[in-house]
């Protein structure tokens, strides 16, 4: 039997604190897989469900979008995985008697980790103007409440509908399709809060926003480069990719500013051998300073400009443009300013450079460190210019990999999920569907937060996510949506989203990947249906539920917008909404004729393990960019002022979380217990601050706008992070995040390179 959820909400902020740990994985992961799971499922129902995660017949995990190999294990699942399971067959339940039980204002006033574990959601439920519970609505009356808000609105495009990474393709294509032919661009997504400096920075180098690496690639490469990621939290099951590859001869550096225990041995719960030994990963270890990455890569371009035959001439000569402007920056780096901008040694760049060049096949994979800071964008860049100096894009083994969070976040992106759609796009909708879609563009996250401040947008519409929590500058944020006229939230569990509400607000109860969708055709015939989801390196592949569902009245995402658009858009459309609602490959029939690379969907996405996208650059060595070449690029090198007497902070997650959703309240890798209020300070930093192991401080971000933000009564950690940095959660940090502090071109909140003080605690 799975236990109940908390009663009262934990304290979070008087953690244990004991030595970081310098393995992940093994004997302990299993048992704390185990015990989570059999909290929220019981032993039956996790033995029936973890056996099917990431199975060519069972469901894609809603976890993160690290791809399966072909040969799969029977326990083809990672801890933060089976935890992100375990969370959605939950057997505890959130009905509308707690609704009744709980006003809106008491749950505002819980911590996120206490609403999610409160269960699923059972019921559409509706707050009215002026209400202050949750009660429940019919699923009519739902959609007619969102058509007259839309209908009162003075133009489509103040609406805004935001999506979540773990949308199905079929869901997403639909949902793009019904906020187009209304009228509007605004598609917010999670990529905006994430990878979107990944998909600016590829776009205009190689012509593809995508990665350019398969799985098999990894097990081929020479050197593999880690920078800004900490899969043995974020996507555990890439440790077992570089497991393989090392054992294969691979050489691997982490660029970091924190050790990770995952990069330095990982003990493989799937072996004997792993579970009582494991193996060493990281072969150098670069502490690089938070920010660096970009003067680091520059050196290193200028180094391989210096050594004889280092250059792949050929590739250079034949598949590259910009290449005499970038080679005269690169020459002016100097070692002075890069170990500045680092705080590395001239010994650890020269290390790195002789396992550089004695690499004939390199990849470098790249998460959220190397993507949230102002010059995130020329970074990446920068990390595309040290690939095609030595022609590692386009050849096995070698290649760009920047590693996606949500598990279709890149699919979501691939159906049209995009506030800047390319014309060819519209085009193909416009000639499939026969309306005029808007060709303006519409907002990402950060504009979109600005119009609900401001009055510009008025109906926010969430499939799936928690956007205030996700989001930067949580106070503006909560009073943006505050001003909705009305907020809608596609969901599965209660989150913090729910209830910060506009003057009216919904929630609706939808399927999980776990769980059985049965449609009923024109016909009355029950026909099981299935999704799709694109992994973190173009695959696609099908995704089949077998719970039941957690309540009768939950709908499918697909239906969901199916419904939404017929009540929307009444007769004034002539999409086939309720065809699609009835039968899934009907959507991926459309899909077939309007995005290169799908044709054939159904018969291709039927076969075990599904298929892979086309990528002219990995595939063919062409780079369908401007140029018509990759493009090497010359941005002057930048990297974050950090005052004196202040640090630079990254917003990152424990090890019982995922991004938003709180698993539990321990991070056990770096030593942390019962709680997540806490900083993590290098210890000599923190001596020369007057701050003892165990004191606790106020976080005060200071930026440009002269309004300080502050997040109070964190515990001081002594860590080994890199000298002048600082880390701690989010999202209880994101408060210290300014709403236009984001990437140049890209427009990505700058969460990793916050710049802040930090003062004797005023709580008690």
């Amino acid at each position: 039997m799975a236990s109940k959820p908390p009663k009262a909400d934990p304290v979070q902020d008087a953690p244990h604190i004991a030595e970081p740990k310098h393995a992940a994985a093994g004997l302990p992961a299993i048992g704390h897989t185990l015990r989570i799971a059999q909290q929220q499922m019981g032993v039956r129902r996790t033995a029936l469900t973890l056996l099917r995660v990431n199975q060519k017949d069972g469901f894609d995990c809603p976890g993160c979008a690290w791809p399966e190999p072909d040969h799969r294990h029977a326990a083809e699942f990672c801890e933060n995985g089976a935890k992100a399971v375990a969370e959605e067959a939950t057997l505890r339940r959130v009905t509308p008697e707690f609704f009744a039980a709980h006003p809106v204002a008491d749950l505002a006033n819980r911590s996120g980790y206490w609403l999610g574990q409160q269960g699923r959601l059972t019921h559409p439920m509706y707050v009215p103007e002026g209400g202050t519970h949750y009660e429940p609505v019919s699923w009519e009356r739902a959609f007619d409440i969102v058509a007259e808000e839309i209908a009162a609105l003075g133009s489509p495009d103040e609406a805004v509908f935001y999506t979540s990474g773990r949308t199905s393709n079929e869901a997403a294509f639909l949902y793009q399709l019904f906020a187009r032919e209304l009228g509007t661009n605004n598609l917010p997504d999670c990529s905006n809060m994430c990878h979107e400096s990944s998909g600016s920075a590829l776009s205009e180098t190689i012509g593809i926003g995508k990665g350019s690496v398969l799985l098999e690639d990894l097990y081929q490469a020479d050197l593999i480069v880690v920078a800004g990621q900490n899969p043995g939290t974020n996507h555990p099951r890439m440790l077992s990719a570089l497991e393989k590859a090392k054992a294969n001869g691979a050489k691997i550096i982490s660029v970091n500013p924190l050790p990770e225990a995952g990069l330095e041995r990982f003990k493989n719960p799937q072996t004997p051998q792993g579970m009582l030994k494991g193996a060493s990963l990281t072969d150098l270890f670069l502490q690089i300073r938070i920010g660096g990455d970009q003067a680091l890569f520059r050196l290193l371009n200028k180094l391989i400009l210096e050594t004889e035959g280092a250059v792949d001439e050929a590739f250079v000569r034949e598949h590259t443009h910009g290449y005499e402007e970038f080679a005269e920056a690169a020459r002016a780096a100097d070692w002075d300013g890069t170990l500045t901008a680092t705080g590395l040694s001239r010994q650890d760049i020269e290390e790195a450079l002789a396992m550089v060049l004695a690499s004939k096949r390199t990849i470098v994979c790249w998460a959220m460190g190397l993507t949230q800071h102002k010059h995130s964008v020329p970074t990446i860049r920068e990390v595309v210019n040290f690939l095609l100096l030595r022609g590692n894009i386009g050849r096995p083994g070698a290649g760009v990999c920047p590693v996606r969070g949500h598990s279709n976040v890149q699919g979501d992106r691939t159906m049209g999920i995009f506030e800047r759609p390319a014309p060819a796009f519209l085009d193909a909708l416009e000639k499939e569907f026969g309306f005029a879609p808007p060709r303006e563009h519409g907002f990402d996250v950060v504009r979109a937060i600005r119009a609900l401040r401001d009055g510009e947008a008025k109906v926010f519409f969430a499939m799936g996510g928690n956007f205030v929590s996700a989001s930067p500058d949580t106070e503006v944020t909560e009073a943006a949506m505050r001003r909705a006229r009305l907020t809608v939230h596609v969901s599965t569990k209660l989150n913090r989203s729910h209830v910060v509400t506009g003057a009216r607000a919904l929630i609706l109860p939808t399927l999980g990947r776990t769980e059985r969708d049965v449609q009923v055709g024109p016909n009355g015939k029950s026909t099981e249906q299935f999704v799709t989801v694109e992994d973190s390196m173009g695959m696609v592949h099908a995704s089949r539920g077998r719970l039941e569902p957690a309540s009768g009245h939950l709908l499918s995402e697909p239906a969901i917008v199916a419904r939404l658009a017929r009540r929307v858009l009444g007769e004034n459309s002539a999409t086939p909404w309720e065809e699609f609602e009835k039968d899934y490959a009907t959507i991926r029939d459309r899909i077939a004729r309007v995005i290169p690379g799908f044709e054939d969907f159904n018969v291709r996405v039927a076969r075990p393990g599904g298929f892979t996208l086309p990528h002219a650059p990995r595939d063919e060595r062409r780079f369908p960019t401007a140029t018509g070449k990759a493009n090497f690029t010359a941005a002057p090198v930048e990297h974050p002022e950090l005052p004196e007497g202040r640090l630079l902070l990254q917003t990152l997650r424990s090890h019982d979380q995922y991004n938003t959703t709180i698993y539990g309240l321990d991070d056990r890798y770096r030593g942390i217990t019962n709680g997540r209020r806490v900083v993590l300070v290098n210890p000599e930093d923190a001596r020369g601050l007057g701050l003892a192991d165990g004191s606790y401080v106020d976080l005060v971000s200071e930026w440009k706008d002269g309004v300080e933000r502050r997040a109070p009564g964190f515990r001081v950690v002594h860590y080994p992070t890199a000298r002048g940095c600082a880390a701690a959660y989010y999202p209880e940090t994101n408060v210290l995040v300014p709403l236009d502090a984001t990437a140049d071109t890209s427009n990505t909140p700058a969460s990793k390179s916050v710049v802040v003080r930090l003062e004797q605690s005023t709580t008690d």
